[in-house]
């Protein structure tokens, strides 16, 4: 067989196999048109709604994204500006804590300088006064031994000690 015979028999009309062919085509259409047809394109619209459904969902939730993102950048943008106020103010708070301890340190340091000064020149007067006291006791009792002899009252010896004290003038 040639190419030539194989064309002409392809070619080769035959009427009672065409009518045949064009009613099993009809009746296919027919059926498919019938029965088929209509749920294939009420799934291709179904499916054309659910992809248009679902493109504008992602439309919306890609705005809803984008609002949400200025959001939280102006919530961070917000957070770290009451973070750095937060800051500045607890490092004024500190400094300024700092200053007033130095100066309480400063004004109770002196005021403890100036109690001590205060206490030893209490303690001086008292020391002064008390060696006045032994000094003036143990010129009377030296007094009393040399004087015993030459007086024989005690009470002319204390009158004499006390002239002699309010002339010496222990100042």
């Amino acid at each position: 067989m040639t190419i030539s015979t194989i064309l002409i028999g392809i070619l080769d009309v035959n009427p009672g196999l065409l009518f045949w062919s064009a009613i099993v085509f009809g009746a296919l259409v027919f059926i498919l048109w019938k029965f088929a047809w209509g749920p294939i394109l009420s799934g291709l619209k179904e499916r054309e709604d659910d992809i248009s459904s679902a493109l504008k969902m992602a439309e919306e939730t890609r705005a809803e994204m984008a609002k949400l993102k200025s959001d939280n950048d102006a919530l961070v943008a917000s957070a770290n500006k009451q973070r750095d106020q937060i800051i500045k103010d607890a490092k004024e708070n500190a400094d300024r804590l700092i200053v007033e301890a130095k100066e309480n340190a400063q004004v109770q340091g002196n005021k403890v300088i100036e109690d001590a000064r205060e206490m030893m020149n209490q303690e001086r007067t008292k020391m002064i006064a008390q060696v006045k006291k032994d000094v003036a006791e143990l010129s009377l009792g030296i007094a009393e031994k040399v004087l015993k002899k030459e007086l024989s009252d005690k009470k002319a010896q204390e009158g004499f000690i006390s002239e002699l004290i309010a002339e010496a003038k222990l100042n």
